[in-house]
């Protein structure tokens, strides 16, 4: 034990005035409770955003002629690894039509580094980002 008293612990009073100026000055939290529905002006967002089109198999079954992005990027669910490449270099080595799906798993094939020894388990488990 020490032989310091219990107020070294306490603020000063002038640390105190400045902690409720803080808090007055912060916005109040919300009074909706936390199961009131949500305002309109946030499901129109949420619609409008192109992302709501597509699920993420659709996102999987493009064509490389069909994404629009420079970089595709896909990882390794099992060996954290990521692939790039240019949409370009695709295109070139697999062919307008491929699926990305096919694509990235070909980047992937062979590589990953967890191996089991089984056939059935071996190989990366492809994530894909949004093309």
């Amino acid at each position: 034990m020490t032989d310091r008293p219990a107020s070294w612990r306490m603020p000063t009073p002038k640390q105190m005035e400045k902690l409720a100026a803080e808090a007055a000055r912060k916005p109040a939290p919300s009074s909706a409770p936390p199961d009131a529905p949500l305002p309109a002006e946030y499901w129109e967002s949420v619609l409008k955003d192109p992302r709501a089109d597509e699920t993420g198999a659709e996102r999987r079954q493009r064509r490389l002629c069909e994404i629009q992005r420079h970089v595709l990027r896909v990882s390794c669910r099992r060996c954290e690894r990521i692939v790039e490449i240019q949409t370009a270099d695709a295109v070139r080595l697999y062919g307008r039509n491929a699926a990305w799906k096919d694509v990235a798993q070909r980047l992937l094939d062979n590589t990953c580094q967890q191996r089991t020894g089984r056939h059935e388990e071996d190989g990366c488990w492809p994530a894909f980002e949004a093309p």
